[in-house]
């Protein structure tokens, strides 16, 4: 971590008078990429490849610079006016200025490039990419909230481009209307709170019939915000959750548990979850990442298959639709609790689900000495290398590898490929998160 001296120093020094670039390319980030007349990388923020931008300096490094465009002196045909009013200056999202149909094929060229530079692999077949909604389709986030007495209100919304700060944002055209239209009534809700000031984040999660927002509060709220809280949700239909401490200590703000599930329909499948648990944000695209999924798996009624990092069981269920079993392996002993509960609630006899840590010892798992015929990961962000080093390869027929980060889902593929002796067959991206610049990809590997 840099020392404030010298980030201070660092400032100091920038040159911020406007200079003009071509842009050439964009980062991972969604920031055009520029060359000075010296030959250093200029990273510039708003700015598309094919155009000419004058652009201010916001910081040094020794290796590159970064800037932000001050006026587009050419724009490239496939600049768009963004939507929201607060692009630029929320960091909930990178590419709003960019075509949709432009954007997808950013991220296809983030992946190719991180399997060809981190993996030193080539996939055989890039997969026609994924989509669904763009706007709207968010159905689970964190708000972050704060008070700012120099603006005497309390901002609600997502962080700026500088994390430090929170977005003074009314609204957002990502979200599910029914929140991200409201985030300026949610603004105003805190701050008519008592304890406005000891309320540091609100999340929010949709399932088909109930949305629930959940207040984390670091000190106990008084009976007059509870009775606000209540108003408010009875008014927008939201289910109200309270979060004093840590995750065990979700609660509803009334008697009664709300239920928040959602369905799908193509299996017949209804997941259940708790305000906090990890779902796929893009309803949409997340049925065509099952069905993907499902088709580069190809199971049979003969095989097993073996889902790790399962989560809730949002493809080990599907999946046994079409194969002889099921086990689905997950970190998080709540989740699988869930994931039990939902194979009892969906009536299905050929799964089962196991808690193990994903990245320790698994020697000692009662499912690692079983035999399997296809494997399915969908790991964090750290990817499934531990995982990947301890298991008995050899047993699979086919491996999909479902990845959030392009750089470990590369470097994943190339210990396969290069080290383990597998083909990767075919990959592609999935737009679970648009206007962003997050890659959601999906692969396919099989014996060499």
């Amino acid at each position: 971590m840099r020392c404030p001296f010298f980030c201070s120093l660092s400032v100091a020094r920038l040159d911020l008078t406007p200079f003009p670039v071509d842009i050439t390319d964009l980062t991972h980030d969604g920031r055009g990429v520029a060359r000075r007349p010296d030959g250093k990388a200029v990273f510039v923020a708003g700015a598309l490849p094919g155009e000419r931008v004058m652009a201010v300096q916001t910081a040094r490094n020794r290796s590159f610079d970064e800037a932000r465009a001050v006026e587009i002196m050419e724009a490239a045909p496939e600049r768009v006016i963004p939507r929201c009013a607060h692009f630029g200056t929320c960091g909930g999202c990178a590419l709003q200025h960019y075509d949709e149909a432009k954007q997808i094929l950013a991220k296809q060229r983030v992946l190719v490039e991180n399997l060809e530079r981190i993996g030193h692999v080539t996939p055989k077949e890039i997969l026609s990419p994924l989509t669904d909604a763009a706007w709207g389709y968010r159905r689970k986030g964190r708000l972050s909230v704060r008070r700012v007495e120099k603006k005497g209100k309390t901002l609600v919304g997502f962080r700026e481009a500088d994390p430090r700060f929170v977005a003074d944002i009314a609204e957002c055209h990502t979200v599910l209307p029914a929140v991200g239209g409201r985030i300026g009534a949610i603004a105003a809700l805190v701050d008519s709170l008592d304890g406005r000031r000891d309320i540091p984040q609100i999340e929010f999660i949709a399932g088909d019939d109930a949305i629930a927002l959940t207040f984390r509060h670091l000190a106990p709220l008084s009976p007059a915000d509870r009775e606000r809280l209540a108003a408010f949700g009875s008014e927008f239909s939201f289910s109200i959750y309270l979060q004093p401490g840590g995750l065990d200590t979700v609660h509803p703000l009334g008697p009664d548990e709300p239920r928040l599930a959602f369905r799908l329909p193509a299996w017949d499948i209804e997941l259940m979850f708790r305000p906090l648990d990890f779902i796929q944000v893009n309803a949409g695209l997340n049925q065509h990442m099952i069905q993907r999924t499902i088709d580069l798996l190809e199971p049979s009624p003969d095989e097993r298959v073996l889902d790790l990092f399962a989560g809730l069981g949002n493809f080990t269920l599907p999946l046994a639709r079409h194969a002889r079993e099921v086990v689905g392996v997950e970190g998080d002993a709540g989740l699988v609790r869930r994931a039990r509960e939902n194979i009892t609630h969906n009536g299905m006899a050929n799964v089962e689900f196991h808690a193990a840590d994903l990245a320790k010892d698994l020697s000692g798992e009662p499912w690692m000495r079983e035999s399997f015929d296809k494997l399915l990961l969908d790991p964090p962000r750290s990817g499934a290398d531990f995982v990947l080093a301890h298991l008995p390869l050899k047993q699979f027929r086919r491996i999909v590898y479902v990845s959030c980060h392009p750089a470990s889902l590369a470097r994943d593929a190339g210990f396969l490929v290069n080290e383990k002796g597998w083909k990767l067959k075919a990959a592609g991206v999935m737009d679970m998160f648009p206007h962003t610049a997050h890659v959601e990809s999906i692969a396919m590997f099989e014996p060499r």
